[in-house]
């Protein structure tokens, strides 16, 4: 129906986005991180729909699955309760029809068949039966990062690995009535993977129909070949690849040794067909071992892209030019309160939000590099904590409890425990005053995000937050800087589409112009961070970094030196930013 999707965006932003946009055809993913915050959004729907609610409690056995499972459940028999109420209320629903139709691509069949001629010729009955047969609903997808996955307890005693955070997040999604999409993102869990051979959903059968299908988030070509084979050598087959640029995106940012995204667009492109070939012979061996039913033939692969896309012609470029199924448009749906649940403050600090406010973050308790908004209300919440005696975070959840420093089961590095052990030590050390206070920043810098991350859809639907607090925070990739404004879901699809614009700056660069820029200050930053007491293995590092970050620059001078009838009102300017990156990395690099 749709050439984009709506990725997860944090924890609670896409909770409920299935059941805004799933009934008009558009696939968005919900985070499966936080159990307790679905179970409280699950209360609040049942009471809304008028559907018995019972309470699985913590107290129960393997509650965070059960949870799960309830929760998609219910999501998708509202969703289809909405589809099918537009189907058979064809006459009383017109201008939810016509919205539908609006939102779809001008060159959709569908669309064009509906105003062409079935709204024109058909009679009732036959249009109910028409929209039957043709109007399909988004996918219901769930994401789960697969290294939030601590180990659990019962009366003190650690449960099997089945009950893990992630472990039983998949166990809930394979136990629901869902057939969507299970998004795996943040690297390579052999344990968690090889878990999935316990559902039979995850299998096809003979036809090739999967009908849990295994999407994994990818950042080169490389990681899709090895993280696809391992799961192929076990009869599962993934479905899709979902290429996401290292820096140029919202939320962890996972960033490449320099390799950027168009050259690594360019390797599916040119080896996708070597990539599901070689992944076919590994699943049909694997499921003949099993038993289990042989698809006659290789199985589909939907390759998609996602991290700074903000134009209509950079949305079809992508798609045109390296053959792919869908673009993810992540950070501007935040702006879009008919598809994210997010409080009015925070809409409106993303709207007035400038480049310098969005930056790479080091609050994530989990080490990796994490895209935030400066002066997010967490942050001032952690902040005022910390300078008033009382760091760190009480740590209601625990998700990314995974660091067993000081004691003998993990805790956060944002937790108050942690963080108060930390700088005991700290003030041992006997420090000048200003390398204390920098090693003090830095114990202090990580926040809890994973309740902040969820905080959002608590306020905007009047939810209690006693043991979450107020303070939110919030992921945008660096494209939030262009978007300014609170815009309705046909504004941002009909932008999507070039039907329309909502960017009215006249300043943003190409994306991967954007991509380019980012790296290269990521590479300065890493490069200062190093140089009073660089190692070999560091310069090779850099020289390996920088080499890739050349080649990268000569392709993109390639690709659109070449370009015929794309880009051509701004193809100039791309190729002037594209020489002054090529002078500034030399000047890097020490190369002149």
């Amino acid at each position: 129906m749709h050439t984009f999707h709506i990725p997860v965006l944090g924890i609670g932003y896409t909770i409920d986005t299935p059941l805004k946009v799933a009934h008009l055809g558009i696939d968005s993913v919900i985070s499966l991180v936080d159990d307790i915050l679905i179970e409280k959004i699950r209360k609040m729907y049942c009471e809304k729909f008028g559907v018995p609610y019972h309470e699985i409690s913590d107290k129960m056995e393997d509650f965070r699955a059960r949870r799960i499972t309830s929760y998609l459940n219910m999501i998708q028999c509202q969703v289809e309760k909405k589809l099918t109420e537009l189907k058979t209320s064809a006459l009383e629903k017109g201008n939810e029809l016509k919205e539908l139709f609006g939102l779809l691509p001008d060159t959709s069949s569908i669309k064009q068949e509906f105003f062409g001629s079935v709204s024109r010729f058909f009679n009732f009955q036959e249009i109910k039966q028409w929209l039957n047969e043709n109007l399909t609903m988004g996918s219901i997808d769930v994401n789960i990062m697969t290294k939030i996955d601590k180990d659990n307890y019962k009366n003190g005693i650690k449960l099997d690995h089945a009950f893990n955070d992630a472990h039983a997040a998949v166990r809930g999604f394979a136990q629901s009535n869902l057939s969507s999409t299970l998004i795996l993102s943040a690297g390579m869990n052999p344990r968690l993977y090889s878990y999935l051979e316990q559902f039979d959903d995850f299998y096809p059968d003979e036809n090739g129909v999967i009908k849990k299908k295994i999407a994994l988030k990818v950042s080169d070509f490389r990681s899709a070949m090895i993280q696809g084979k391992f799961l192929a050598k076990k009869g599962i087959w993934v479905s899709e690849f979902r290429i996401e640029s290292g820096l140029n995106c919202g939320g962890h940012a996972f960033a490449t040794d320099g390799h950027l995204l168009g050259p690594i667009l360019q390797d599916f492109r040119t080896s996708r067909e070597q990539l599901a070939s070689e992944n076919y012979d590994l699943l049909i061996k694997a499921l003949k071992e099993k038993d289990k039913p042989v698809p006659a033939k290789i199985l589909p692969i939907k390759i998609t892209a996602q991290g700074g896309v903000g134009t209509a012609e950079e949305h079809q470029f992508l798609i045109d030019h390296y053959q792919l199924d869908s673009i993810g448009w992540g950070s501007p749906f935040l702006l879009v309160p008919e598809a994210a649940s997010i409080d009015d403050q925070t809409i409106d600090q993303l709207a007035n939000a400038s480049e310098k406010d969005l930056y790479l973050s080091h609050i994530s308790p989990l080490g990796v590099p994490f895209n935030s908004l400066r002066g997010n209300t967490k942050d001032i919440e952690k902040l005022s904590l910390a300078f008033n005696g009382k760091p760190g975070s009480s740590c209601p959840k625990k998700y990314v409890a995974n660091n067993d420093e000081f004691t003998e089961r993990s805790i956060c590095t944002a937790s108050r425990h942690y963080q108060r052990q930390k700088i005991k030590a700290l003030d041992k050390e006997n420090l000048e005053p200003e390398a204390y206070k920098n090693r003090w920043q830095n114990i202090i810098e990580k926040a809890c995000i994973c309740v902040g991350l969820g905080t959002s859809s608590l306020l905007v639907n009047h939810l209690e937050t006693n043991s979450e607090g107020v303070g939110v925070s919030v992921c945008p990739g660096p494209n939030m800087a262009y978007f300014s404004r609170k815009m309705t879901l046909s504004e941002l699809v009909d932008h999507i589409y070039g039907r329309g614009n909502v960017i009215v700056r006249n300043d943003r660069p190409n994306l991967f112009n954007k991509e380019l820029n980012l790296y290269i200050a990521y590479l300065k930053n890493k490069m200062d961070e190093a140089k009073l007491n660089l190692t070999k293995k560091q310069e090779v590092y850099f020289e390996t970094f920088g080499n890739n970050l050349k080649e990268g620059i000569k392709y993109y001078q390639s690709l659109f030196g070449a370009a015929k009838d794309k880009f051509q009102d701004t193809k100039e300017d791309v190729l002037r930013e594209l020489e002054i990156s090529l002078k500034q990395l030399d000047k890097l690099m020490g190369r002149s």
